[in-house]
């Protein structure tokens, strides 16, 4: 038999509407909290009380520390009785000994009655919002207790909810003691229990009542896509099958509307329109204005804008507007598009000014269309004086004639759109190789535009053709080679033999400037022709030995009248491999040769005959000339290139007599 106690505690769970589990809590903590404070129990001694409800039985155990000797009973316990309750107790453990008290279920129960009520309301409140938190976003059923100017109050059972006046359908008329459905949107803490918001005027709320109403819906068979509501006037949704051979119009709608009927009485008469959702705007937008007729839907080509215009027949044009652009309002919720609705009258006058003024037009659109002209005149003076339906001939002519000037308008639009990138990408890289050419032009030195065009020893034909395009400054010529062969072979009268002779000879004036100047980078889509040759030409000077440069080509000449040394070998071990390619004279003679052969002849003379300088000697005097041994080498730093100077007799001021180019 049961004891009164385990009788009074099954009780409390019927009334509290609580589980057994959180009873026993309740009391565990209450018997604990009370033996403490009557047993004089220290703190940091732990306390815990075990309860049965079902035999009733209720056991106290308090933490005690094993030693040999018991000073305090109250915290500590010898060997023997702690391995009562632990049989692997040792000495210095802490083990849990049961300290139940005689006649301990009377004695709780009048020192704890009250901390135990107190406990159960907290344990109520807990359940209460643990419960109710888990039903968030769900449909509950409650009966109207009360109502205020500022809502209503539903009675859920253990606990109560609040229908704000602006949550409630507009026009619905509430009763007390009415039972009704709501949705709840939200679930808060308070000192006095849950306080649980609901809602009737919530979109959701169609949701879950498509989901109870709809078993495809719930099963997964159909989807949900969108849905868009007025409460209390008009909704509309969207939805999709995710199974073949479903229809989920039907299946929303059920047999004879029955499915649909039961949501709209739930709803207080609220109108609910539903549509199949479609991936393709134009056909999710038409559905979605319905039940107007749309003539056509002409979606905007930028995407991120998602607007689009819509044509409508005349007589449908307030159907698809809607009593106060309801319809359309709700349309463009629930596609999310930004909807623009426009007369076929309008769109057709339009169309109609724009074929008759745009020639190309009437070619792109076909013969076909613009012979159906004059006839859609009539149509639109016959729509002006009185709206009238459409039969199906004239709907689609007005369709035809719209869709292929929206089709070449968008056609224009692309076409400009790429012109215009086209452009700028061109801008861009003129801009560039712009930049890239200042960049190169920067790098001329500027020298090279104070030294004439005379300087680079052109042939006159070569001289009179660059002068005559304005070419003055070697400078000039040194832009013109920027472009590669083809800048200097624009010029008039410059082939491929004279092409050769100019860049032979501005390779060799390059050597005549700083060799600080960095090489010259070309711009992007540009010949690197005459660039390249200009880095080479500034490598192969600054590859030269200083003593190449500053001094004289023929070392070991002495300017104060030292020996002469072995001046063949000097010269070929001062040149490098790259050097500039040497002047030669005109008879093919270079300065080397002509210095060997005053080499030779001054041999001569000495006694150390020379048959072939004896003839090169003879010639010399057959055409006139001096012979070579008061000739030397020198390299002119203003030129760039070795020369060949005259000696004058001993005891005239000066050793070295005029600069005499051979």
């Amino acid at each position: 038999m049961k004891s009164e106690f385990t009788l009074a505690l099954n009780q409390i769970c019927s009334e509290r509407n609580l589980p057994k589990e959180i009873i026993t809590q309740v009391l565990e903590s209450a018997l604990a909290t009370s033996y403490r404070k009557n047993a004089n129990i220290m703190n940091s001694q732990h306390v815990a009380v075990k309860v049965d409800i079902d035999s009733g039985d209720t056991r106290v155990f308090v933490e005690k520390e094993v030693v040999d000797s018991v000073m305090d009973e109250r915290t500590e316990v010898s060997l023997e009785e702690a391995r009562l309750a632990n049989p692997e107790a040792q000495i210095g453990d802490c083990v849990m000994v049961d300290v139940t008290p005689k006649d301990f279920d009377r004695i709780a129960a009048q020192n704890v009655k009250q901390m135990i009520v107190q406990k159960l309301r907290e344990a109520e409140r807990d359940f209460q919002y643990n419960t109710f938190a888990e039903r968030e976003g769900e449909i509950v059923h409650g009966i109207v207790h009360n109502i205020t100017p500022t809502g209503v109050v539903l009675n859920l059972g253990r606990a109560e909810g609040i229908l704000l006046r602006k949550e409630q359908i507009p026009g619905e008329r509430i009763e007390l003691q009415q039972r009704m459905r709501a949705y709840v949107t939200e679930v808060k803490r308070s000192n006095r229990g849950p306080q649980i918001m609901l809602s009737r005027a919530h979109k959701n709320m169609l949701r879950r009542l498509l989901e109870i109403e709809v078993p495809e819906i719930g099963k997964g068979q159909v989807e949900i896509k969108s849905i868009a509501r007025e409460p209390g006037s008009r909704s509309k949704v969207a939805v999709a099958a995710l199974q073949a051979g479903i229809d989920p119009v039907g299946a929303c709608v059920g047999q004879r509307g029955a499915r649909i009927q039961s949501i709209v009485n739930e709803l207080n008469g609220e109108k609910i329109d539903v549509i199949e959702w479609s991936d393709d705007p134009a056909a999710y937008i038409t559905k979605s204005l319905g039940p107007a007729k749309v003539l056509a839907v002409h979606p905007n080509q930028d995407a991120k804008t998602k607007s689009a215009t819509v044509i409508v027949p005349d007589d449908q044009l307030s159907l698809a507007i809607g009593r106060e652009g309801q319809n359309a309002r709700l349309a463009a919720k629930l596609t999310g598009w930004h909807i623009d609705i426009k007369s076929g009258s309008e769109a057709l006058s339009e169309a109609l000014v724009k074929i008759a003024e745009d020639e190309k037009l009437q070619q792109w659109i076909g013969a076909d269309i613009v012979q159906a002209v004059p006839t859609a005149r009539e149509l639109l003076v016959r729509q002006r004086a009185m709206p009238a339906p459409l039969n199906p001939e004239e709907f689609l002519m007005v369709k035809r004639i719209v869709d292929a000037l929206h089709k070449y308008a968008t056609l224009q639009e692309s076409l400009s759109t790429s012109a215009e990138q086209a452009s700028a990408q061109r801008s861009a890289a003129d801009a560039e190789r712009q930049d890239a050419r200042q960049a190169a032009l920067a790098q001329i030195p500027r020298a090279a535009y104070a030294m004439p065009v005379e300087k680079l020893e052109l042939s006159a034909r070569v001289l009179q053709h660059i002068t005559s395009a304005g070419i003055l400054s070697v400078g000039d010529l040194m832009e013109r080679r920027l472009s590669g062969d083809e800048g200097l072979l624009s010029i008039e009268g410059i082939g491929a033999k004279a092409l050769s002779e100019i860049k032979l000879a501005m390779d060799k004036v390059l050597g005549t400037f700083a060799p600080s100047h960095a090489p010259t980078q070309a711009a992007p889509g540009e010949s690197t022709t005459a660039i390249r040759d200009i880095n080479q030409a500034e490598t192969a000077t600054h590859a030269m030995p200083a003593t190449a440069k500053a001094a004289p080509m023929a070392s070991g000449i002495a300017i104060d009248g030292a020996a002469r040394a072995d001046t063949a070998t000097a010269v070929a071990s001062s040149q490098p491999a790259n050097a500039v390619e040497p002047i030669t004279d005109d008879d093919g003679r270079s300065p080397q040769e002509i210095f060997l052969e005053a080499m030779a002849e001054d041999s001569d003379e000495q006694g150390a005959p020379s048959s072939t300088h004896g003839a090169r000697k003879k010639a010399d005097k057959d055409k006139g000339k001096k012979g070579a041994r008061d000739r030397v080498l020198i390299y002119d730093e203003e030129l760039g290139r070795t020369v060949v100077q005259r000696l004058r007799k001993p005891g005239r001021e000066g050793f070295i007599d005029d600069l005499e180019e051979e």
